[in-house]
């Protein structure tokens, strides 16, 4: 992948019509947008929501949504070659070829399977290919119930090493407050910091379409700027509305500036990645040993234990008054944890999750 590289995610009110079919005319905006940028020497990645909308729109003749897993599941399968349909006569009208990518959570947490994407998406960009990537929710029931797009897409950016992160929505960017509930609300043109108060100003989705929302959006923000990944959430019915996202102006959207020390690809993919299978809660003692002195987490730090976890799985670390300070790679199993080697998380496989 290019330095300049870019993962830009379209939410399904934003991809789809008000009857739920398929916004051409948003995707032809974004698709543009695509093409100037690569021909800027960007390195561009679509992740698209949307697939089960638009297969409903196709099947449901005007009923309602359904929520049954197994149905929605089915539904996903049907919108889901719509959704690309599109993209490729977006992208076709530019003479850009478009490559489908479905992830599974499996992509992620499994290292060889997390590498292998990785290539295959480098693969699709030497080739010229805008990949077009969305969750594999035909096959995924978990990732319909809990998962979303703006996790997918900062895993997407971490993924392939992105400088820039966009998500667009139906909103202008992050507000101070719910609009609806405060007509005074205006828009955070920048963020330094992401803090409780930041998370807590964000609401829940509005639409009711997608799985996502404000605070889905913001927690896709911390992932990607602990990542070093620059990012904007911005409105997608407005003209031009990536290239805006990328001028460097602050005047269009919310911007999330990045940690100034950027995880390593292998420790991101720790942090973030990778499901947790058990906890682990630690005296103050090491604390002081891992945040101020760079240690390894050793078996005399640690005060309890939970998790059914092997080695080699990841658990979340817990300082002693409860709230998670790290995540790492413990290197014994929870059967026998008081037996073996006194290194517990090596200092390798162990990612700080406070800020200095």
């Amino acid at each position: 992948m290019t330095i300049r590289s870019v993962v830009v995610k379209i939410g399904t009110t934003s991809v789809t019509d008000a009857y739920g079919g398929v916004a051409h005319d948003v995707l032809e905006s974004l698709a543009s947008d695509v093409v100037v940028l690569r021909e800027q020497g960007w390195s561009v990645v679509v992740v698209t929501s949307g697939a089960i909308t638009a297969g409903w729109a196709d099947v449901g003749e005007g009923r309602a949504r359904p929520t049954d897993s197994t149905i929605l599941q089915a539904v996903s399968a049907v919108g889901q070659p719509l959704l690309m349909d599109a993209w490729r006569r977006a992208f076709g009208t530019h003479g850009v070829a478009v490559g489908q990518v479905l992830l599974a959570p499996l992509d992620f947490s499994h290292r060889g399977q997390y590498l292998h994407a990785r290539s295959t998406l480098a693969a699709l960009d030497s080739l010229g290919v805008v990949a077009v990537v969305n969750e594999n929710d035909a096959v995924a029931d978990e990732e319909i119930r809990f998962g979303d797009n703006d996790r997918l897409a900062a895993l997407v950016a971490n993924l392939v090493t992105a400088s820039h992160l966009v998500l667009l929505t139906d909103t202008p960017g992050l507000l101070t407050a719910d609009p609806r509930l405060d007509p005074s609300a205006t828009l955070i043109d920048v963020v330094t910091s992401i803090d409780a108060h930041l998370e807590t100003v964000a609401g829940a989705s509005r639409s009711g379409v997608g799985s996502g929302g404000m605070a889905s959006k913001v927690a896709a923000a911390r992932m990607a700027t602990w990542s070093g990944v620059t990012t904007v959430i911005a409105p997608a019915r407005e003209a031009t509305p990536l290239l805006r996202s990328l001028s460097g102006a602050h005047d269009f959207g919310t911007t999330f500036e990045p940690r100034a020390e950027r995880l390593s690809a292998r420790k991101a993919w720790i942090a973030f990645a990778v499901a947790s299978s058990g906890v682990v809660r630690i005296n103050q003692g090491a604390l002081q040993a891992l945040e101020n002195h760079g240690r390894s987490l050793l078996r005399v730090g640690v005060e309890s234990f939970a998790g059914d976890f092997a080695e080699g799985d990841a658990v979340e670390v817990q300082g002693p008054h409860g709230d998670v300070v790290a995540k790492g790679l413990v290197r014994v199993n929870a059967e026998s944890f008081h037996d073996g080697d006194d290194i517990i998380v090596h200092r390798d496989d162990l990612v700080l999750l406070r800020r200095p």
